[in-house]
């Protein structure tokens, strides 16, 4: 018995490293971004910081590639790029399915959770009753809580679940909440079908409605989804921004995310202004919330993919990738404040030694990729340039091409991936999308990190952002610059970025 023990051991080891080693190979597995060992993910959740840990939770699928019974997926960092894979957070149960949600610290056990002063750490989520569901009731959705003692590694579910009631409304979910310091309570905001209802609460148990925003006012193309309320300060004055996923309705189709900058007083959002904004013209970041316990830093982690095709994309043991972890900030066009978004600076751990390139003239096709003298399928590129006609063109040897620039006429940044690889999944992957540029300035600044399957822009610090994934059929591991007006580039840097795959993916 002994011997047919160590056998079975022997052979799970052997088949669980197998497994292991064929995801970490799989075709158009992200380097340095993180996705889930196998399987199904969407939506990331629950995202917190704690005593010198990120926790990224995330709707995840354990049974299928597919979405399905939505479970809280589980990943730990120490820097934000190098995540390492844990257990299941949260399961389904006889309330339902887990959705979306969010997490906190309560450092002032506010709930009563917390035992011999352990802190608790609160997770707020959304049931999702599909047996409900099935028999026509509107009230399928209903918002309840868990809390973890041992700094995030095991969850446990309050009995007296749920713990916010549907009054009726088909879209009742994704609660992100935060504390409101002014008021002493907890703030709620949650998607309510086409508007967001706010809820307080002094301890996450018993929650009072305060108002609603946005039944008139802002994109209102698909349901509204996974909403996140956070100040940021410009100038030294406060000013807050309230996140919207909206599916479908995104400027260049498919699911995105809408923004408002306002004020909030502890009761009612008022939007300075009901201009509709995009945080990423990008076809792929979707969902994406903040960090909770961050001090001064507003941090955001996006789902790296579009409903539009988010089934359907030509990966094999897993499905999705969240975008790189991105400092928010706010910066003033004309007198109107925008969201400015722009890489962690922890992410420049992974830079390869960098080459920098100065006076660069450029007519008809610059060979990048000779200049540098390396090859790299992973890489960040930075460049300055006057407001002329330019293209980067990631290419390989089997004729795919992704493109990304600027175009003078139409004043605006692109990326085409007609020709970028694998495309039959779905017709309307395939196509270049556009974004308005922004900025007055009389200067470009680009900065790109390219992973093997994506690619993301941050232009004009951070002011425009544009994210998409695609599916060469090798490597795009060769770069030129094109200009058919021509162009001088003042200066280019360029560095190759190492993997940050962890042992654990």
């Amino acid at each position: 018995m002994k011997r047919l023990l160590l056998t079975l051991t022997l052979l799970t080891a052997i088949l669980l490293y197998s497994f292991g080693q064929t995801a970490r190979s799989d075709a158009h597995r992200p380097q340095f971004h993180f996705s889930p060992n196998a399987h199904w993910m969407n939506d990331p959740n629950g995202m917190v910081y704690y005593k010198g840990t990120y926790h990224l939770l995330f709707q995840y699928f354990p049974g299928d590639t597919k979405w399905g019974p939505m479970h809280w997926g589980h990943a730990t960092s120490k820097d934000m790029v190098r995540w390492q894979e844990q257990p299941i957070a949260l399961y389904p149960d006889s309330l339902g399915w887990i959705f979306s949600g969010s997490a906190v610290v309560d450092a002032n056990n506010t709930s009563g959770f917390g035992k011999n002063g352990q802190v608790p750490l609160v997770a707020i989520f959304t049931h999702h009753n599909s047996k409900l569901e099935k028999l026509k009731s509107t009230k399928f959705q209903y918002q309840s809580i868990a809390y973890s003692l041992d700094e995030g590694k095991t969850w446990t579910k309050y009995k007296g679940n749920p713990v916010l009631a549907n009054p009726g409304i088909v879209d009742f979910r994704d609660p992100k909440v935060r504390w409101f310091e002014p008021q002493k309570k907890w703030i709620m905001t949650l998607a309510t079908k086409d508007r967001v209802t706010f809820y307080s609460s002094a301890n996450l148990k018993n929650w009072k409605k305060e108002s609603e925003f946005g039944r008139t006012i802002g994109a209102h193309g698909g349901v509204w989804e996974c909403p996140d309320l956070f100040p940021l300060t410009h100038n030294g004055k406060q000013s807050w921004v309230l996140l919207v996923s909206i599916n479908p309705g995104g400027p260049n189709g498919g699911s995105a995310t809408q923004y408002f900058v306002g004020d909030f007083d502890g009761k009612q959002f008022k939007p300075y202004s009901t201009k509709t904004k995009w945080m990423d013209y990008g076809t792929d970041n979707y969902a994406g919330v903040t960090f909770a316990n961050t001090g001064n830093r507003v941090v955001l982690m996006g789902w790296m993919s579009n409903w539009q095709y988010a089934q359907q994309v030509p990966t094999v043991v897993w499905r999705s990738a969240n975008t790189v972890p991105r400092e928010l900030g706010l910066t003033d066009v004309k007198g109107d404040l925008f969201l400015t978004s722009m890489p962690v600076k922890e992410l420049n751990t992974l830079d390869e030694k960098p080459t920098t390139l100065t006076n660069l003239n450029v007519t008809g096709q610059y060979d990048l990729t000779a200049k540098i003298g390396r090859k790299h399928d992973t890489f960040k590129l930075s460049l300055s340039a006057p407001v002329n006609d330019f293209s980067l063109v990631l290419a390989n040897d089997q004729g795919n091409e992704l493109v990304i620039g600027y175009d003078k006429k139409d004043n605006a940044y692109y990326i085409d991936r007609t020709r970028s690889g694998k495309k039959d999944f779905e017709k309307g992957f395939a196509k270049r999308i556009t974004a308005p540029r922004l900025s007055t300035d009389k200067t470009l600044s680009v900065t790109l990190l390219v992973d093997v399957a994506s690619i993301e822009l941050f232009a004009d610090k951070g002011l425009n952002i544009m994210t998409s994934i695609f599916f060469p059929n090798q490597n795009l591991n060769k770069q030129f610059i094109k200009s058919a007006t021509g162009t001088t580039i003042p200066t280019l840097t360029y560095s190759g970025l190492r993997s940050s795959l962890t042992s654990g993916k």
